[in-house]
């Protein structure tokens, strides 16, 4: 008599969905290749420690204001309360709000580096969020850092907290003014989603501005803008190759290539 054997079933999460060409691709390939699409070179999510390892030399990130945590000004809610929503997307994420920011070395170059995350409220700009990056800028120009943000925002400033996060876009551009008149270097890199007060702030006011290959940056999203002013838009409006056609931004970089591309920037720029 002979036992019948179970079919082996293929094990959950080992192939995705590529969201640009729609081919399903090998989950470990792509991570092999920073999260790219190995068939059209689709940039996936990549979260703000990702983006850390990927960027700077292994083991060299030191976090500033790592104990910085909003709060909630206004009691603002709406299909859950403000303070609820943050204690959840703590847990969910493990970041304390939508920025990481501290220093490291890039192909052994010391830098001020900060990063926001999508995956946290959209990585809207609250007061955590523009007080970390201020004081990231603040420290760059104390102590003559170059400095690198990568831009994951689509959320721009956070409604939950009203006017004190729109004020964050004040106070992040001025610390940019005063470190730009010290004489420092302020690469922004762009990354999809780039929009709303982030891009109309910091994010657009770099020396250079990079991005990553068909990124998603602007201001109000492409739906919002066609059906405010309603005529057809441009093809391939609000993407990274539009931008880069029209002088919006420098370069786009891909992923693999952007660590060397920021080292070589800095060198050229003589930081």
């Amino acid at each position: 008599m002979t036992t019948k054997r179970q079919k082996r079933g293929v094990p959950e999460g080992l192939w995705i969905r590529c969201p640009g060409c729609q081919e399903t691709i090998f989950r470990k390939e792509a991570e092999r290749r920073l999260n790219v699409c190995p068939e059209c070179g689709y940039h996936f999510y990549v979260s703000a420690k990702q983006r850390i390892e990927q960027v700077l030399d292994e083991g060299t990130f030191e976090e500033w204001d790592a104990h910085l945590a909003p709060t909630d000004p206004l009691g603002f809610e709406d299909k859950k309360k403000y303070a609820d929503r943050i204690v959840a997307e703590q847990k969910r994420t493990g970041l304390k709000d939508a920025a990481v920011t501290g220093n490291g070395m890039i192909r052994a170059r010391r830098v001020a580096f900060g990063v926001t995350d999508s995956a946290f409220i959209m990585g809207s700009m609250g007061s955590v969020v523009g007080e970390k990056l201020t004081r990231l800028i603040e420290r760059a120009t104390e102590q003559s850092l170059p400095l690198i943000i990568v831009s994951g925002s689509g959320g721009g400033a956070r409604m939950h907290e009203g006017i004190l996060s729109l004020m964050q876009m004040a106070k992040v551009s001025a610390a940019l003014a005063r470190y730009d008149k010290a004489g420092g270097l302020f690469i922004s890199v762009l990354t999809n989603p780039t929009m709303g007060g982030v891009a109309a702030s910091f994010a657009s006011l770099g020396d250079l501005v990079f991005a990553e290959p068909k990124a998603l940056i602007g201001f109000a999203g492409p739906r919002t803008i066609k059906a405010t002013i309603r005529i057809e838009l441009p093809k391939g409006f609000q993407t990274s190759e539009f931008l880069l056609d029209h002088g919006f931004i420098d370069r786009i970089v891909a992923r693999d290539a952007l660590k060397s591309e920021i080292a070589r920037a800095i060198d050229y720029c003589g930081k």
